[in-house]
């Protein structure tokens, strides 16, 4: 049976976040809370606030799905075409925030997005449900529609097209990964004196520690 939030906000708040309990690696960190978020009853706790900023600087923000992670970076997929990749392609510095508002805890990473190989792209797809993946064909994502009928009709199109046997990746979708520069973790504290630690990153795979204040 999955943990009640409120319970375990109350303990996460009152034992708070130290130094000595943190891993050097902030990946293995990140798998400690993220794991621990899972086994909650949080509705979608790998949704994630993906932020971007164009040529320009102006920036923009959505949620988006973690599917993949590792100690290369954090991977979610979307339409190559829509606005967050037309943005990643002009600046591909990024911001990601993990907002487990109802455990009192946030994750905020920064780091640059690069798409990742075809092959890694076709695997996830390969996985996703049918009308999922009939889905990514029929949607221009980011563009202005008429009519939430002519999406249908084009679903409708693509599902025809597809019929028989697998649906393929479509050239214009895939996944980016976040390989990460920054990575703070946050933990709510009574009277807004929060546990703020920030991981650095000092080369290819040594990471700085820093305590920052609330």
């Amino acid at each position: 049976m999955n943990v009640n939030p409120e319970a375990l906000r109350r303990e996460l708040m009152d034992h708070g976040l130290s130094r000595d309990e943190l891993d050097p690696n902030p990946i293995k960190q990140f798998q400690q809370w993220y794991g621990l978020t899972l086994g909650t009853d949080l509705p979608e706790p790998n949704g994630m606030t993906l932020c971007t900023a164009d040529a320009q600087g102006r920036p923009s923000a959505r949620t988006v799905l973690l599917k993949l992670y590792d100690e290369r970076g954090f991977v979610f997929f979307t339409n190559y075409e829509s606005r967050k990749s037309k943005e990643i392609e002009q600046n591909p510095c990024v911001a990601l925030l993990f907002p487990w508002v109802a455990l009192a805890r946030q994750i905020q990473i920064t780091g640059r997005a690069e798409r990742i190989p075809t092959a890694e792209s076709l695997k996830y797809f390969a996985t996703r449900a049918r009308g999922s993946q009939i889905g990514a064909w029929s949607s221009p994502q980011s563009q202005v529609i008429s009519s939430r009928s002519l999406l249908e009709s084009k679903v409708a199109e693509i599902a025809q097209k597809f019929s028989q046997g697998e649906i393929p990746l479509p050239a214009f979708w895939g996944g980016y990964r976040v390989v990460p520069e920054m990575i703070e973790f946050w933990q709510g504290r009574e009277s807004r004196l929060h546990d703020r630690f920030r991981y650095v990153r000092e080369g290819t795979d040594q990471w700085r520690i820093e305590r920052l204040a609330p």
